[in-house]
C-alpha cells in the first residue's frame, strides 16, 4: 500500500534500456498539483545533446526540464540529468551536477542520484527504479532503504530489460514490486 502523501518530500526515478516508454507512461500519471519535485536519471549517450526532457514534457502535466548546476529544487517540477553529468541532491533546496567518474559505465548514473537524495531526504524519499540493462540503481536502492526511504521497483517480469530491477531486488529488496500500471495507481493514490 502506498504511504500517505505527506510522507514524501521528493521522488527520484531511475531508468535505462526501455526507460523512455516506461517514463512516458509514468509521467502521464503525475498530478498537475504534485507537491514534490521529481528527479530522473535516464541513461543517455554521453557524447550527444539530449532532447529527452523536451520529448517527455509532452506526456506530463508538470514543467519538465534538464538540470542545471546549483538549480533550486522546486516542488511540482520534473528534472532530468543532462548527458555526461551525474545529477545530485546537494541539500533540501539545491541540485548539483557532477563530472565524477562514470558508475557502471554510465554518466549520468542512477546510484549517485539515489544515494545523494537518500542522504538529504532520508525517510521522506520515494525512489522508483524502472527497466534497465545494468545493475545501476542497486546501490542506490540499498542507500534509500538504509536511510528509511521507500523503494518501489518495476516488476522485472514486465520490464523491457529486467536486469536492473532484478538486480536491485536481489541485492537491496523493495517496499513494493509493481507493474507500470500499478505504479501509476499508487502515484495517483498518493497525489490525486
Amino acid at each position: 500500500m502506498p504511504a500517505p502523501s505527506s510522507r514524501f518530500d521528493a521522488i527520484v526515478i531511475g531508468a535505462s534500456a526501455g526507460g523512455v516508454l516506461a517514463l512516458q507512461q509514468l509521467l502521464a500519471c503525475l498530478s498537475a498539483q504534485l507537491p514534490v519535485p521529481v528527479l530522473i536519471v535516464l541513461h543517455l549517450p554521453r557524447d550527444r545533446t539530449s532532447r529527452i526532457a523536451e520529448l517527455l514534457a509532452t506526456h506530463c502535466r508538470l514543467p519538465v526540464s534538464e538540470a542545471q548546476d546549483k538549480q533550486p529544487l522546486q516542488p511540482g517540477t520534473v528534472v532530468f540529468a543532462p548527458p555526461d553529468y551525474h545529477l545530485l541532491v546537494e541539500d533540501r533546496n539545491t541540485l548539483a551536477l557532477s563530472v565524477d567518474a562514470p558508475v557502471l559505465f554510465s554518466r549520468p548514473a542512477i546510484d549517485p542520484l539515489f544515494e545523494s537524495a537518500a542522504e538529504v531526504f532520508g525517510t521522506r524519499l520515494l525512489a522508483i527504479l524502472l527497466t534497465g540493462a545494468s545493475s545501476d540503481g542497486t546501490a542506490g536502492i540499498a542507500a534509500v532503504r538504509a536511510a528509511g526511504g521507500t523503494a518501489w521497483i518495476q516488476s522485472p517480469q514486465e520490464a523491457s530489460s529486467p536486469l536492473m530491477p532484478a538486480s536491485a531486488l536481489a541485492h537491496a529488496g523493495a517496499d513494493a514490486v509493481l507493474t507500470l500500471q500499478d505504479l501509476c495507481t499508487h502515484l495517483r493514490q498518493l497525489y490525486p
